[in-house]
């Protein structure tokens, strides 16, 4: 890709979410949502393989049409109640539509059928943008809109994305399609605590980007797409393999590690509210999770590929060690201990 495009297609992206984070305006805020998805079409099909230019399509036709209903649900309100104001949505139709349209945009259930597609067809860095920096805006409507959305069809959305993204990514062999549904697992977790405790959406949203980014550096730098190679890249890099390992079970929610600390406010917070039975639903639905993590944590760093050949293992990479790596796998394994801290500002 040209280094031009490449800059002006970044800086877009820095602008767009920008612009709709900052936003207190429905039109600005549509307007940032609008230049992050014409900004991201050319890094899905710079390839130019026919893979990529469908996910650009798929993705640009469902975003359009999310960013339709946003347009639509805004001019609604200010039609019924004279605001543009984003925290001002009151008509019930309007907090519908919304809900919707942040749906399809994030890829929660049911309008999640495109979210697995788009990342497959994607660059594995691609892909971390899609997953987490393309998210932002959306959460962050959502943050702001909390205290006027639906809260059961919500938590029937969240419930239903969890067990979703838990099943679907059993039987995945592919790496990206396992982290998409796993994706929209944790977006079910993050959908289901929004309207009671809206910052703790924001930090499950953080910790999340930090553990994934972690997960796709990792597997960008081994060049690891499918379980089959993942099992041949430890003889390369096996300190990296290793903190995959950590990285993947992090995203679990093993108690140890970082990933524990949202799934466990979440439902403490849902137990305070008195939905013990979602949480009860939803830290089952979890366990689903857990084994395809398992899995590719034992393909990383346990199996051994079957070789009829003697040769020497290649213990090291001609590489220097990856700063942004080593910062990021160390802060989604070990920021447990900062728990106090949070629930105290929470």
């Amino acid at each position: 890709m040209n280094p031009y495009a490449k800059l002006i297609t970044s800086l877009s992206l820095l602008l767009g979410t920008t612009i709709t984070i900052s936003s207190n305006h429905w039109m600005m805020a549509w307007t940032g949502l609008e230049i992050n998805t014409l900004a991201i079409i050319p890094l899905i099909s710079k390839s130019h393989h026919p893979r990529a230019i469908e996910a650009a399509i798929k993705y640009f036709l469902v975003q359009a049409a999310a960013s339709t209903l946003v347009l639509f649900s805004s001019t609604i309100n200010a039609w019924h109640t004279g605001q543009w104001d984003l925290t001002q949505l009151t008509h019930p139709t309007s907090c519908l539509l919304l809900t919707t349209a942040i749906a399809m945009k994030l890829g929660l259930v049911p309008f999640h059928f495109w979210f697995p597609e788009v990342l497959q067809g994607s660059s594995l860095t691609t892909a971390l943008l899609l997953s987490t920096v393309m998210k932002f805006p959306p959460i962050t409507i959502l943050y702001m809109s909390s205290h006027s959305l639906n809260p059961t069809l919500l938590t029937t959305m969240a419930i239903a994305s969890a067990a979703l993204g838990g099943w679907m990514g059993l039987n995945q062999t592919q790496i990206r399609k396992i982290l998409a549904f796993s994706s929209i697992s944790h977006l079910g977790w993050m959908s289901i605590i929004i309207v009671y405790d809206p910052k703790l959406t924001l930090l499950t949203f953080y910790l999340y980007s930090l553990m994934t980014a972690t997960v796709f550096l990792i597997l960008n730098t081994t060049k690891t797409m499918k379980l089959s190679t993942i099992m041949i890249s430890w003889t390369k890099t096996p300190m990296l393999n290793a903190t995959l390992m950590l990285a993947l079970l992090s995203l679990a929610g093993l108690p140890p590690l970082t990933g524990f600390l949202p799934k466990w406010l979440i439902i403490h917070e849902l137990t305070k509210q008195e939905m013990t039975v979602a949480a009860t639903v939803i830290a089952m639905l979890s366990l689903l999770g857990l084994f395809f993590y398992l899995r590719l944590a034992y393909y990383s760093t346990i199996t051994l590929p079957p070789n009829s050949t003697n040769h020497m293992k290649q213990w090291h990479i001609n590489k220097l060690t990856n700063t942004p790596i080593a910062i990021i796998a160390s802060l989604s394994m070990l920021l447990l201990p900062l728990s106090p801290m949070i629930l105290i500002s929470v």
